[in-house]
């Protein structure tokens, strides 16, 4: 994880201002209720209720942000621990001490026995808060209930899952020293968001355009989702300073793997009519 410097910053605000859109509601009908979305979005919030620090409490800053900290290392996927699949000596537990620069983090062994490979599972249900939350889920609950509907409820979870895997596999082998742990559902939400470009590029979306003072407009789901994929790996490559806190590699990744999939879901099956 490197911070962006201030230039590099400015610039990635302006170009996100210029580009990107904010999808809300997309004109493409459903045969089936999306059970199985529904159930992932009604997952994410319920975990995100039982992480630490993400409901009022007793507990101070300090220990707040060290219970976060051993919680991200118990469930999120950590890049160095799935390339070398055996989980590190050692982590934050969680507990705090003073110092003479004030509270800190204890480091020590994990008191708990972690699979890596099964914490890409775990850490596809772990966000870093709300706001993390809140733009996944609108992103799967707008585009997955298509993309479930298509591919029938059990070829859609595993679908879903196996684009999380790829995007977290794919980030930890081109940074197979980070013991920074990924967490979120990003990297499986974009397979799905690649998955929809595929089956449904020219369905229409209603989308906020934040440059023209976030006025909706009905914009194909091609240019949304071409524009999103283009920001991400433009921060991926470095293009505008870096991605700061968030893996944007895994989204190409999970992206690529799901756009992929649903070309191949598109050659071998009929294509439902779509609302222009």
């Amino acid at each position: 994880m490197h911070p962006m410097d201030a230039t590099a910053g400015t610039r990635a605000v302006i170009w996100q201002a210029l580009v990107m859109v904010i999808p809300v509601h997309d004109l493409n009908p459903l045969r089936r209720t999306p059970w199985v979305t529904y159930a992932l979005v009604a997952i994410n919030v319920v975990v995100l209720l039982l992480t630490p620090g993400m409901l009022p409490g007793s507990l101070g800053p300090a220990a707040t942000v060290c219970r976060q900290q051993a919680f991200d290392y118990q469930y999120g996927a950590v890049p160095r621990e799935l390339v070398k699949d055996r989980p590190l000596r050692e982590v934050v537990t969680g507990q705090v001490a003073l110092t003479a620069r004030g509270p800190a983090c204890v480091v020590g062994h994990p008191g708990y026995h972690k699979k890596p490979v099964l914490s890409v599972l775990t850490a596809m249900f772990v966000h870093a808060g709300w706001l993390h939350l809140l733009g996944n889920m609108l992103f799967l609950l707008i585009f997955g209930n298509n993309v479930e509907d298509r591919f029938r409820k059990l070829p859609y979870l595993i679908f879903y899952v196996a684009c999380g895997y790829a995007a977290a596999y794919g980030f930890a082998f081109l940074h197979p020293g980070s013991v920074v742990p990924l967490v979120g559902a990003s990297g499986a939400i974009a397979g799905v968001l690649g998955a929809y470009l595929a089956l449904y590029p020219r369905a229409r979306v209603w989308s906020l355009v934040p440059f023209l003072f976030f006025i909706p407009l009905r914009i194909p789901a091609w240019i949304v989702l071409g524009l999103w994929f283009v920001l991400q790996w433009l921060y991926a490559v470095g293009g505008l300073g870096g991605g700061g806190a968030v893996a944007y590699v895994a989204h190409v990744f999970g992206f690529l793997a799901g756009l992929l999939v649903g070309l191949v879901v598109r050659a071998f099956s009929s294509q439902p009519a779509v609302s222009a």
